[in-house]
């Protein structure tokens, strides 16, 4: 790996804070190991399924060609439908950057210095398997919206149905950004949220006046 080689963190927040936490510690123990330290951390909160995540394009504007997206799964960054893998993927090559995941140990050699001919090789294996386990997050995660989809109508039927539990302390946030006079877009780049979201504590706030 050239020493001007960046390492960027990339984390996918929870709604149990813990399961971030034990992710960094992943990340930090795997560079720790090989020597090598990360540059910057970036944690998401916009859903994996989504192209839009504000943390994953304020790390592409800031890395540079070389640099390495670090990420504990693939399904952190690619959970997405074809149409927005592929857009993603091209972000990425384009960018000249390499992703080196936990669960892909293929991937493990752009962490050390290569020729070019093996880096190419490296980089077309890669690329196979992230589409690969790119296509498998994608049909677990429909799976899973299925599955659930299916658990809401029966509970819906047997009258049991309470909805999507509020995450309180992403919305006291919002509130108090609001309170501040932060803009929408503003929010959106301090927290990471979407502006679905901060439309709805906005709303709440005023109904609450």
């Amino acid at each position: 790996m050239n020493t001007n080689t960046r390492i960027y963190g990339y984390l996918r927040a929870s709604t149990h804070e813990q399961d971030a936490s034990r992710a960094k510690k992943e990340l930090l123990r795997f560079v720790e190991g090989m020597g090598l330290q990360i540059a910057c951390w970036f944690e998401e909160n916009e859903s994996g399924a989504q192209l839009h995540r504000p943390e994953l394009f304020r790390l592409l504007n800031v890395a540079m060609a070389g640099d390495i997206i670090l990420v504990e799964q693939v399904d952190r960054i690619s959970r997405l439908n074809t149409d927005d893998w592929e857009k993603l993927k091209y972000l990425i090559g384009h960018k000249g950057l390499k992703i080196v995941s936990l669960d892909l140990p293929t991937s493990y050699q752009f962490m050390s210095s290569t020729d070019a001919f093996t880096e190419r090789m490296l980089a077309a294996l890669n690329g196979m398997m992230l589409d690969m386990l790119a296509a498998i997050a994608r049909k677990d995660y429909e799976d899973r919206r299925r599955r659930q989809a299916q658990g809401v109508q029966k509970a819906k039927q047997e009258g049991k149905y309470k909805g999507r539990p509020i995450n309180k302390i992403l919305h006291q946030n919002i509130k108090g950004l609001l309170m501040e006079g932060k803009s929408y877009s503003q929010i959106e780049n301090l927290i990471g949220c979407s502006r679905h979201t901060i439309s709805k504590v906005s709303k709440s706030m005023k109904a609450a006046k």
